[in-house]
C-alpha cells in the first residue's frame, strides 16, 4: 500500500499556482488563501489569508506558516481511499489546519467527500449523514487547482476501536419529559454521565442541572456521586452573584476546579434545539463578571452545522462557543475509563472541543 509522506504533500502544494487565490473547502468559511512560499522537501509552507468582506487585503495580511509537524500529522493519517476528517486528526491544534485542508483539496489526488457515519443509540445502530472529509485517491487524479467532490458509499465509525459502555440508568418519573421519546432522554443522560466521569478523572467538580440530579446510575442517584456540586451558592466563584447562580441552575453541566477555575460550561443538546442551550449559557454569562471559561454545546455529530449556524448568530457570538461532538465525548470518556488519565492540563480538552466562531 502506498504511504503518504510530508514530502508528498509539500511537493503537491508546491505545484499550485502562487498567483492564484484559493477558497476554503466549506463555502461557509469566509476568506481566501494565497501561497507565499514552499520549502521543500517537508515544509514549512507559508501562506497569507484574509477576508475581503471585512475589508481585509492581501497587503495587510500577515504571513503564517503551516509547520512540518502539522503536515506530518496529516500525512500519517491518510491511506488510499479512506476518508479523513482533518479536524478530528488535529483536534483544536494548529490554527492553519483548515488552510492545509483547502490547499490539499486543490491538488490532484485529494477530493472532499461526505461519508456516512454510524451512530449507536442503545441496541440500535443507524447510518447518519456524515461530515466533510478529505479522501486521498492517488489512482484517480483530478485537474490541479480545482476542488472536486468524490461520491462515496463508505460508512465510518469515528471511534472504531473504542466503545463507550454505560451501566444501568434510570430516569425517575418526576424528571421525565412526556414530550420526548424515553430513548432520547436516556441518551441525554448518558452524555451527562460521561461528562461527569471525564471531569472526575481530570480532578474537576461537576454541577449537574438541578432537575437532573435524580437520575439513577448504577443504582445510585447522580447527585450522590463524589465530586458532584450540591449547591452553586457554596461555590467560591459564584457565592457573591445570586443572579448568576439562578441562571446556572438549569445548565446541564459545569466543571469547577480548585475553587478558583471553571474549565467549562456545557449544554447537552440532543433534540431540544441548540438555541435553548445557548440562551441559558448567555443568560449565565451576562450575570457573571468576565471570567475565562469555555462555553460548550455538546451535541450529536450530525448536528455540527446547526451548532455552527446558531452559535454565530449575533446574540451568541460573545460566547465564543465550542462544539463537543458526542463521538469526542465518548472517545475521551473511554480514555478516562481505560487509561486513568493523570497529570494533564485542562488545555487537553481543547483537542476535543472545536471553536465554531466564524470571521464576520
Amino acid at each position: 500500500m502506498r504511504k503518504l509522506t510530508a514530502s508528498n504533500i509539500v511537493y503537491a502544494i508546491s505545484q499550485l499556482d502562487r498567483d492564484v487565490c484559493y477558497n476554503y473547502v466549506s463555502p461557509r468559511t469566509k476568506g481566501i488563501i494565497k501561497i507565499e512560499s514552499v520549502q521543500l522537501p517537508e515544509g514549512p509552507i507559508r501562506i497569507k489569508r484574509w477576508v475581503p468582506s471585512k475589508e481585509e487585503t492581501e497587503a495587510s495580511a500577515k504571513v503564517e506558516p503551516i509547520s512540518s509537524e502539522l503536515i506530518w500529522r496529516v500525512a500519517n493519517a491518510f491511506i488510499p481511499e479512506h476518508p479523513i476528517n482533518i479536524d478530528r486528526v488535529l483536534g483544536a491544534s494548529y490554527n492553519t489546519r483548515s488552510v492545509l485542508e483547502a490547499l490539499l483539496a486543490h491538488t490532484p489526488e485529494f477530493y472532499f467527500c461526505y461519508p456516512g457515519r454510524i451512530e449507536n443509540i442503545g441496541p440500535v445502530s443507524s447510518v447518519k449523514s456524515g461530515h466533510k472529509h478529505l479522501i486521498w485517491k492517488p489512482n484517480a487524479p483530478h485537474e490541479i487547482g480545482q476542488i472536486q467532490r468524490a461520491e462515496t458509499s463508505i460508512v465510518i465509525s469515528e471511534i472504531p476501536t473504542l466503545e463507550a459502555t454505560y451501566d444501568a440508568l434510570v430516569l425517575p418519573h418526576e424528571i421525565q419529559d412526556v414530550h420526548l421519546d424515553i430513548n432520547i432522554q436516556r441518551r441525554h443522560a448518558q452524555i451527562q454521565i460521561a461528562l461527569y466521569f471525564i471531569g472526575r478523572q481530570l480532578n474537576f467538580r461537576t454541577w449537574i442541572a438541578q432537575n437532573d440530579k435524580g437520575i439513577v446510575y448504577n443504582n445510585k442517584r447522580i447527585g450522590e456521586y463524589e465530586g458532584i456540586v450540591h449547591s452553586l451558592k457554596d461555590e467560591n466563584l459564584l457565592k457573591s452573584f445570586d443572579d448568576a447562580v439562578q441562571a446556572a441552575l438549569m445548565i446541564d453541566c459545569i466543571w469547577f476546579k480548585n475553587g478558583k477555575l471553571m474549565p467549562a460550561v456545557m449544554e447537552v443538546e440532543h433534540t431540544t434545539g441548540v438555541t435553548s442551550g445557548l440562551s441559558r449559557m448567555k443568560n449565565f454569562k451576562d450575570r457573571f463578571p468576565p471570567f475565562p471559561t469555555r462555553y460548550v454545546v455538546v451535541a450529536p455529530d450530525e448536528d455540527r452545522e446547526k451548532v455552527v449556524q446558531e452559535a454565530n448568530k449575533p446574540q451568541f457570538r460573545d460566547l465564543d462557543t465550542r462544539y463537543f461532538p458526542y463521538s469526542a465525548v465518548e472517545e475521551l470518556y473511554v480514555l478516562c475509563q481505560r487509561r486513568r488519565l493523570r497529570g494533564i492540563t485542562e488545555e487537553f480538552l481543547d483537542c476535543y472541543m472545536e471553536p465554531v466562531l466564524q470571521a464576520v
